[in-house]
């Protein structure tokens, strides 16, 4: 199956940042982008308002904005559902010979 994942703009990346009610700061450390103290002693993050900017190149990469979606509840057509069991036990489970 193939999914397309295209990159968001800055205004659809900023759009999708709003919708849950995430600052930058709170995006930027949910993706692990790098947050740093700001030049007013609040903490930023550079690389999430390069995303956001529609006069910078950079755009954050379709699966990365796939998952950031899928992470705020925020996809189209997909959740993600947290499994009640681990690998380990499902694999107890199968039938043994």
């Amino acid at each position: 199956m193939q999914m397309e994942m295209p990159s968001p703009s800055g205004e659809e990346l900023k759009a999708a940042r709003l919708k849950p009610g995430l600052s930058q700061v709170e995006a930027a450390a949910l993706m692990g982008y790098p947050v740093q103290t700001g030049s007013r002693g609040g903490l930023q993050s550079r690389t999430w308002q390069a995303l956001e900017s529609t006069g910078d190149p950079r755009n954050m990469p379709g699966p990365v904005f796939a998952l950031f979606q899928l992470l705020t509840g925020t996809h189209a057509e997909f959740v993600l559902v947290k499994s009640d069991s681990t690998p380990a036990a499902n694999a107890a489970q199968l039938p043994t010979d």
